[in-house]
Order: C-alpha cells, then sequence, then structure tokens
C-alpha cells in the first residue's frame, strides 16, 4: 500500500486518504492549541491560501501526546482553530503520532530521515512532513518554521506540474 493509499479519518469523522485528494502535494503537521509551537498554524494557514490553487494543501493531525496539548473534543479544536487562526485548511480526528499504537500514515512517515539524516519517533507538536504527489516524503522537524526557506523550496518542487 502507498502512503498515498492509507484510511485516515477526518475531523467530522469521515474516511479520506492523501489519494483523495488528487495530485495536490500535501503538508502534514501533528498540530496543538496549547503549545509554544502554536503560532505556526498563521504561517500554516498563509501557506495554505499561498498555494492551494496551485495542487497544495495543508493536513492538520490534533495530537494530544505532547504533555497534554491538544486535550479538546473535536468541535471545541475546529473552533479554536478557525477563530483564533482562521484556519481554512482540513483537519483530521486526534492522531497518535508515536508509540505502538501509532496511526499507520505516522509509522510511515516516522521512517523518513530529516535534513540530519534522523529518521524515527515525532519530537514534538508541529513536525511537518511534505508528501509529494509522487509518494516521496521531506520531513521539517517542529522548529522549522511552516515558511523557512527550505520549506517553501520543497514545497515549489513537490507542486503538481501545471
Amino acid at each position: 500500500m502507498s502512503i498515498r493509499d492509507i484510511p485516515l479519518t477526518t475531523i467530522d469523522g469521515d474516511t479520506t486518504t492523501l489519494a483523495a485528494l488528487g495530485d495536490k502535494a500535501v503538508m502534514v503537521v501533528n498540530v496543538a492549541s496549547r503549545c509554544g509551537n502554536t503560532p505556526q498554524y498563521e504561517k500554516l494557514e498563509e501557506l495554505q491560501k499561498q498555494y492551494e490553487d496551485r495542487g497544495f494543501t495543508v493536513l492538520g493531525f490534533p495530537c494530544n501526546q505532547f504533555m497534554g496539548q491538544e486535550p479538546g473534543s473535536a468541535e471545541e479544536i475546529k473552533e479554536f482553530c478557525s477563530t483564533t487562526y482562521g484556519v481554512t485548511f482540513p483537519l483530521m480526528e486526534k492522531t497518535r503520532v508515536n508509540g505502538w499504537h501509532k496511526h499507520p500514515l505516522y509509522a510511515a512517515l516516522t521512517q523518513v530521515p530529516d535534513a540530519e539524516g534522523k529518521a524515527g519517533r515525532v519530537t514534538w507538536n508541529f513536525e511537518k512532513f511534505l508528501v509529494a504527489p509522487d509518494g516521496s516524503v521531506t520531513r521539517f522537524r517542529p522548529k522549522t518554521q511552516p515558511d523557512a526557506p527550505e520549506v517553501i523550496a520543497a514545497i515549489e518542487q513537490a507542486l503538481p506540474a501545471e
């Protein structure tokens, strides 16, 4: 099974896959409402608006595995994201990104090394994985800002041909 075919569940309980998004480049991010990195929502939304017409989307995966920083219900998470940061990109159900019961998508994503050659567990909220239409993945650690030059370059490279 391709990474793009792994079943996912939206925050509203619908089943989908990355493949259902067509040929889009997808930035998968584990997000949280009460984290020092939470302001990255603003830059993620800016990327969404800047590149969505060119075949890109952010997918937010709320995660409560890091110090209980995403304790809310699906409704509370949606409300926080839309009212606080104007998030329009899709959100998925609360997801485990580490441990024995991590989601199969994260089981695949965490095998990908970052720029320093380190693979393995997600280190904190707002770790970013850019999945290109061909299924290749580029990994950015949580402190890397969504608008960092290396992230923008990877997005530009992953966008589908026009």
